[in-house]
């Protein structure tokens, strides 16, 4: 050591006496063993990383360009005859979820799960309710879908599953995300 940093007796005793009566702690080692893993719990925690992902897709301030009275969107690359055909009700709904009561956060949360769904079941169309209510989820629902990659389009329900107060959404469950279970 240089000098510099060499300390006194005096320095070494008043460190000492501060510190008061202590005694040296023993380092023990542990050696854990590695978990053997299933190709079930595999797919279970794989399950479990998508659902918590697909939250993420989601911000609270992105506006993408929708189109509003009918509230629709389309990906750039979709078909443009996809949308026409959620307006005509061509496709049948394979899940519903009902946000009726929820708050944003929770609703979020929903929405990412029937996403998570959707893909991993390779389920097409879905439909989403809304409600009517103050048009908070009405007007948040479609925002947080249009940022989701999956999603090929989504238009206002036909009125048997809902009209004004849900939309259909088109899953995109050919692309390679979906397709690793």
């Amino acid at each position: 050591m240089s000098e510099k940093f060499k300390l006194s007796h005096d320095e070494i005793n008043l460190f000492k006496n501060s510190i008061g009566n202590t005694k040296k702690l023993k380092q023990d080692t542990v050696i854990h063993k590695p978990i053997k893993r299933t190709p079930q719990s595999i797919a279970i925690q794989k399950q479990q990383h998508e659902k918590i992902n697909t939250e993420f897709y989601f911000s609270d301030d992105y506006h993408p360009l929708l189109q509003e009275d009918p509230i629709r969107y389309s990906r750039e690359d979709a078909d443009p005859n996809e949308i026409k055909k959620l307006r005509r009700g061509f496709y049948d709904p394979e899940f519903f979820l009902d946000l009726h009561g929820l708050t944003l956060a929770e609703a979020k949360k929903e929405i990412s799960a029937l996403i998570a769904a959707c893909l991993q079941e390779r389920a097409h169309c879905a439909c989403i309710m809304y409600g009517h209510g103050k048009n908070i989820l009405k007007k948040q629902t479609p925002m947080w879908l249009a940022q989701h990659p999956q999603i090929i389009c989504f238009h206002q329900a036909p009125k048997e599953f809902g009209g004004s107060a849900a939309l259909l959404v088109l899953f995109d469950i050919s692309n390679e995300l979906a397709n690793n279970p």
